[in-house]
Formats: structure tokens, sequence, C-alpha cells
């Protein structure tokens, strides 16, 4: 393994390639305070991650327009509403023309609704839990999505989160290469010490720059390759 390159430089390179520093500012993420996350509903949060599994490997706009007719069938995504559900009824709406006929994410809904509520038992809300996990261990959270929930590895629970505001960095194909150029990991991404080597370099450019994790990332995916951010 390498040193890590001084954020700064990045940060540098990232506004040269968009233009200076208010281009560059504009494209950066908005990230929420635990306070904010604190206030999303199970329902809203439950909707929120069944899309984005939907959207993975799929037709983002497809999955986005199909979304009301997602809300109305399965009750708002209410997790208790959602339990009810019997196999033959999630069956039908696996086949339903309106939704996207997919059983096993469609089975994730369900399997997702039940860890909602088995972590809400335990901490009050689900947004609760999200909020109050650490930043500086955010990979930690991923894991746990995947572990608990269903269809949740890869960048499927990173999306979910950056989505909903947690701040989170993401490991886009850019953000990978750079890693991978700058042999700044010596583990595979999925595993649990390729996470943690990426997890401590963004903590120390988190230090250096006081950015976002999320800015942290975008700006890197600005500074390299074909930025897709």
């Amino acid at each position: 393994m390498h040193s890590a390159e001084a954020f700064a430089a990045i940060y540098r390179r990232a506004c040269d390639r968009k233009g200076g520093e208010a281009g560059l500012q504009a494209l950066l993420p908005q990230v929420l305070s635990a306070e904010e996350l604190a206030q999303y509903s199970d329902a809203e949060l439950l909707s929120a991650m069944s899309r984005q599994v939907f959207q993975s490997g799929f037709v983002w706009r497809v999955v986005d327009n199909k979304w009301p007719e997602y809300e109305t069938a399965f009750f708002g995504f209410e997790p208790h509403k959602v339990l009810m559900l019997s196999p033959e009824q999630l069956a039908a709406r696996a086949s339903d023309p309106k939704l996207i006929r997919h059983a096993s994410k469609t089975q994730a809904i369900y399997d997702n609704a039940a860890m909602v509520l088995d972590i809400a038992r335990e901490h009050g809300s689900f947004a609760h839990y999200l909020a109050a996990w650490p930043t500086a261990d955010i990979t930690g959270l991923w894991q746990a999505l995947k572990k608990r929930g269903a269809r949740l590895g890869g960048n499927t629970g990173p999306y979910f989160l950056r989505g909903i505001g947690k701040d989170t960095f993401l490991l886009t194909d850019d953000v990978q290469g750079y890693f991978k150029a700058h042999k700044l990991v010596d583990a595979g991404f999925g595993s649990q010490t390729g996470l943690r080597q990426v997890q401590q370099i963004f903590n120390a450019w988190q230090q250096e720059s006081g950015l976002s994790l999320a800015g942290i990332s975008r700006v890197l995916a600005c500074s390299v390759g074909d930025n897709r951010i």
C-alpha cells in the first residue's frame, strides 16, 4: 500500500476539471444532520430503500415512473401493513404489469419491512438507528444493512443512504479506479479489510478538509476518470 495523496491536491485537480471552485462546489451533494435524518418515518425509509433496490441494475426512470403504483400496492410502505401480505399476494404483485416483474426484488420489500420493524423496536425507529450511526464507520452501516436486510449489498445500501441524506462516500467506478491506481488498498472493495482501508483514508481526508464524506467522494470522482459521480 502507498500513502494517500493530500486531499488539497485532489481538490485543486477537481477544480481545474470543473471550471473552478464555484463549479465544483455546485456539484457537491447535500447531507442531513442527525436531527434531520431522525425525522423520517419508517414508511418513508422503506419506500426509499425499496426504490433503490429496484433501481439497482435497472433503468432508474422506469422505476421512478412506476413508483406511485408501488406506493399504492404496498400501502404507502407502512412496514406492519407490508408484513400482512401473504405469499400469494406478494406473487401477484411480482407479476402485476403495472409494477416491475421481479420476484426477488418484490420479496425484498417484505424482507426489508421486517428488518425495519426489528431495528425500530431496538432503537425507537429505523431513522434513529441510521441517524446515530457514526460516519467514521459508515462502511460498518453498509455491512449491517447487507447482513440484516435483503438485496442491500454492493452499492445498493450506500446509494440508499446517500439518497436519504446520510453522509457516506460511494465506491463508484472512478473512486475505485483512483484507489487501485494509487495502490491504496491491498484487498477487495467488498471485503472487510478493503472497506476498512478505504474508510481510514476517507476519514483522514475528512480531518484534513472538513468536508463531508459525500463531498469528498464527489470531489474525488470529479478529479479523475470519466466523472461518474
